[in-house]
């Protein structure tokens, strides 16, 4: 049985996503950060950098989102694609690990909850988000998934961040990017998605973003 630390954000979402396609069994976990869950010491022990997911897995623990994607395809032997394609495969997940989640996550954060708006600020991110999902419309042109021809972490890795991309850019976002609008549609409307994005509502998260959330999500503004 997998333990399963979580959140109703993008990363564990992903992960969420994965349990549900693969018919894993897991226990779920709420890790609710707005009320400072993740930097209580039983959490930290599974994950110093205190940010969710991570899973316990028998002896093994593994956190990082698409550390943990990574690692559970590879003990399933699932939604991973042909040998030949390993280098297409790690490059994509990295470009969604390094690029696509920070900067999603800046541009969240300068646009809707910095305490001061800082114009540069908010025009980088925007910027860099934009760019990014360019470079993935343009790879999706002709594509139907984002490795080869199948269904992979990949595009579960995507999905979990794609899928909010109005509320990173604003409402007319879509229209920039069809074919990412196209493969997040199609995934949103599997099975397993529906039960990963449903998870979090199973357990009582605080669901405001006041001073005291701010407090201990960005903790250098109350120091």
């Amino acid at each position: 049985m997998i333990d399963f630390y979580f959140n109703g954000s993008p990363n564990p979402t992903k992960v969420a996503l994965f349990l549900e396609e693969a018919g894993l069994e897991f226990t779920p976990h709420p890790v609710d950060t707005r009320a400072g869950d993740q930097f209580k010491p039983d959490f930290l022990k599974i994950n110093p950098n205190g940010k969710v997911p991570a899973i316990v897995d028998g002896e093994t623990v593994v956190f990082d989102s698409n550390a943990i994607l990574l690692y559970l395809a590879e003990k399933t032997g699932k939604f991973l694609p042909p040998t030949a394609n390993k280098g297409e495969l790690l490059s994509w997940l990295m470009f969604v690990a390094t690029g696509i989640g920070p900067y999603s996550g800046q541009a969240v954060h300068f646009k809707h909850f910095a305490p001061e708006k800082i114009p540069y600020a908010n025009d980088r991110y925007q910027y860099e988000v934009l760019r990014h999902y360019e470079i993935l419309e343009n790879h999706l042109d002709g594509r139907h998934y984002m490795v080869g021809d199948t269904y992979t972490i990949v595009d579960m890795s995507l999905w979990g961040w794609a899928r909010m991309i109005p509320f990173k850019i604003g409402d007319n976002a879509w229209a920039d990017f069809p074919n990412v609008k196209r493969l997040v549609d199609e995934i949103s409307a599997r099975p397993a998605a529906v039960n990963a994005v449903a998870l979090k509502d199973k357990y009582p998260f605080k669901a405001t973003m006041d001073d005291e959330a701010r407090k201990i999500m960005f903790k250098h503004i109350a120091k």
